[in-house]
């Protein structure tokens, strides 16, 4: 129940809704408890069962005292009143404290309310930054469907199996508190005898109990392999179609759907098995407290009004001690996947800002890597790069190539730290980048990656994603047309106001490509980061893009990663990487005089 105990600190926030919530709920325990035990001297006196006292006694906490002294006064306006008119009184009084308690009830749920879709908006705001500030690296090994699954329905769970049941051990508790401290008052002797016998419905509850919590959780991971299934099988329905493995996919589905809903069903089972359980144990102790009492009754060692109460009493305390067990059940089974949430919320940041982690606000000079060294998984020892030694003077425009693997697209990931260097350092004008603040490294640099990453917005939405400042549609459409994007864009119904769809599908992929170039630009970043970027491009398109590219590269440093050497024969340095190692470095003519690796790359695209 640890990480539920975590889900519960949250409520920390909400400090005046709680106290409002746990007074209304002792009033409603109050007013209920005193409306049972009146009920005794009311009943008794009312029709003559016991006499009442001839002289009134002075009011005390004592069970004696407190009955006579209903007793005296009722006796009294039956008297004076009359038996009918004082039966009026007496039911006006039972409504009225009704009312009351009904009142307390309510407003108990209404100050809880607050309450909980705040934990939960909290919770959900803490996954979200989490999501957003992990590593790389970490979804590298989760599916999107699970991730996705954990932020709505574990979420979900949790706020219907465990928020909705903060009133259950809020006003359940205090009513069995309570009502359990009058029924020692009572008779001590019958309180004894019940907690003889309550381990044994106790521990079948909680053999119950863990089994939901088994189940429950092997539930929410059937629930995120179906999203996982569900979202691929969106994201890949082209290729699917031309392949007619329509039917693999859906027996897929089918088969984990049907082993989902087994485990479903069981939980479900598992569930409904508290009400029925506790009502039957709950009747079983009543009926043992009525043999009980009736045989101190005949032996004159109980009163019958006092048995009388002490089975009303006893009586209401069966439906808290449903509801809380519910409650119980309700959060064993939030426990799954409050686990499942806490994976996310527990899981190593590698990338770590210092606390006294200084601005970059300028690139001045270079940008080198000192014996750097990246490995993926430490445990495994394998290193993805190994002894990078590069620099990189400002203005440059550095290209690295490779076959596939050889770890280009690593080196660039530790650049703008998305992952840290397992060994050695990147600095930039001799300062660690490690040294920097994240936000203000990432904004001197601009990164276009191979796949055109866009988002359910307007062209100038797009452009303008993340800027932290005032968006002016002038510069959006000087980007806009150094991309190459402003000609198509002003075919569009709205032009730059023309809404593209989710991830931009509307727009082929050059023209997607082109518009992830423009957002980049707007940045006006120092140092740009094109990962395959041109790859999606007609041939014409390339070359547009490119010199534009070229055009802007004043006092701005470009590294491109690219296949086709064609598109980096101008570079002015060339780095040939080899299963995560420098082999070689140059332009295109003095690589090609080593005659090395270089030059076979180059014979084989025949360049």
């Amino acid at each position: 129940m640890k990480n539920i105990l975590r889900i519960l600190h949250y409520i920390k926030n909400y400090k005046k809704y709680v106290f409002a919530n746990i007074l209304f709920n002792l009033l409603y325990v109050f007013f209920s408890l005193f409306s049972i035990v009146m009920i005794i001297p009311f009943v008794s006196v009312l029709f003559g069962l016991v006499s009442s006292p001839k002289v009134c006694p002075e009011f005390s906490l004592n069970k004696q005292v407190i009955i006579d002294y209903f007793s005296y006064y009722i006796n009294y306006y039956k008297d004076s009143q009359g038996f009918f008119t004082c039966l009026i009184y007496i039911c006006g009084a039972f409504l009225v404290l009704s009312f009351l308690s009904n009142l307390c009830r309510y407003l108990g749920m209404f100050f809880l309310s607050p309450i909980r879709n705040g934990v939960i908006k909290d919770l959900r705001n803490d996954i979200y930054k989490k999501i957003t500030i992990l590593p790389i690296s970490f979804f590298s090994n989760q599916r999107r469907g699970d991730i996705l699954s954990r932020m709505t329905s574990d979420l979900a769970d949790i706020e219907w199996s465990v928020m909705t049941s903060l009133q259950m051990f809020v006003k359940d508790p205090l009513m069995i508190i309570i009502y359990s401290c009058a029924l020692f008052v009572a008779s001590w002797k019958f309180v004894l005898l019940i907690m003889l016998i309550l381990p044994i419905p106790l521990f079948l509850i909680k053999k119950v109990g863990e089994s939901l919590t088994r189940n429950s959780i092997k539930g929410q991971q059937k629930m995120g392999d179906l999203l996982s299934y569900s979202e691929e099988a969106l994201s890949t329905i082209k290729v699917t179609k031309s392949l007619n493995a329509e039917k693999t996919i859906e027996n897929r589905f089918f088969k984990h759907n049907k082993i989902f809903t087994t485990i479903k069903t069981k939980v479900i089972a598992r569930q409904e098995l508290a009400s029925p359980l506790t009502e039957f144990f709950s009747i079983m102790m009543l009926s043992l407290v009525v043999i009980g009492g009736g045989l101190l009754v005949l032996k004159h060692q109980m009163h019958p009004s006092v048995l009388i109460a002490f089975t009303l009493i006893f009586s209401r305390i069966i439906s808290p001690s449903k509801e809380l067990i519910t409650a119980y059940y309700n959060f064993k089974k939030g426990e799954s996947s409050a686990k499942r949430v806490y994976e996310i919320l527990n899981a190593s940041e590698k990338i770590v800002e210092k606390q006294d982690a200084i601005e970059m606000k300028d690139f001045q000079k270079e940008i080198k890597f000192e014996n750097v060294g990246f490995e993926y998984n430490t445990k495994e020892d394998s290193f993805s790069l190994q002894e990078i030694n590069l620099t990189i003077k400002k203005g440059e425009v550095v290209a690295f190539v490779g076959s596939s693997g050889a770890g280009k697209s690593t080196l660039f990931d530790l650049i703008p730290r998305f992952a840290d260097v397992s060994q050695g350092k990147i600095t930039i004008d001799g300062i660690d980048i490690r040294d920097f603040n994240i936000n203000s490294l990432r904004k001197n640099i601009g990164l276009v990656t191979q796949e055109s990453v866009l988002f359910n917005n307007t062209i100038i939405g797009n452009i303008a994603f993340g800027s932290d400042r005032e968006v002016n549609i002038d510069e959006v459409i000087e980007a806009a047309k150094i991309a190459n994007v402003d000609e198509f864009v002003s075919k569009l119904p709205n032009g730059y106001y023309t809404n593209i769809g989710d991830r931009g599908l509307s727009l082929s992929g050059g023209e997607r490509q082109r518009l992830c170039i423009a957002r980049t630009i707007f940045r006006n970043p120092k140092i740009l980061l094109l990962d395959e970027a041109t790859s999606a491009l007609d041939t014409e398109n390339e070359s547009l893009v490119s010199q534009a590219i070229k055009n802007m590269m004043k006092n701005r440093t470009l590294l491109i990663i690219a296949h086709r050497l064609s598109t980096i024969v101008n570079s002015d340095k060339i780095v040939v990487l080899d299963k995560g190692r420098i082999v070689e470095v140059g332009n295109h003519q003095t690589l090609l005089e080593k005659n090395g690796y270089y030059t076979k790359l180059v014979k084989i695209q025949k360049i």
